[in-house]
């Protein structure tokens, strides 16, 4: 039917919900800290579309991203403007790629990456 949340595990828990919600500006729906597994369970939004569960664990261990590793490649979040939001993530301290044209669509995207180093891409609605 439709995808219904991707979750995530962040290093750092407070640098990464940080970043998903003062840098990309997810809403946060409901945040708990799981005492018996030293975990926290942050739910994200984008408006009101519950997307993401950010998790922290214990020691958990680093995941390849580059070059091409196996698994999740990237998130991909849709903008209005792919240059506005490219500025404000730019203006904000993140390292972000320069704008492409997607040679299928013809419509605009680039890259920046989490805390992590999880790819995410912005893409032209």
């Amino acid at each position: 039917m439709k995808i219904h949340h991707i979750a995530i595990i962040g290093s750092n828990y407070e640098i990464s919900k940080k970043f998903y919600t003062e840098i990309l500006g997810l809403k946060i729906i409901r945040e708990v800290y799981r005492e018996e597994r030293q975990s926290y369970k942050l739910d994200l939004a984008i408006g009101d579309h519950y997307v993401i569960e950010l998790f922290s664990f214990p020691d958990s261990p680093a995941r390849p991203s580059r070059p091409e590793a196996c698994g999740l490649r990237h998130l991909a979040f849709s903008v209005e403007s792919v240059s506005t939001k490219r500025n404000e993530l730019l203006e904000k301290g993140l390292n972000c790629e320069d704008i492409r044209i997607d040679e299928f669509t013809g419509k605009e995207f680039f890259f920046t990456q989490d805390p992590d180093q999880l790819p995410l891409e912005f893409y032209e609605m």
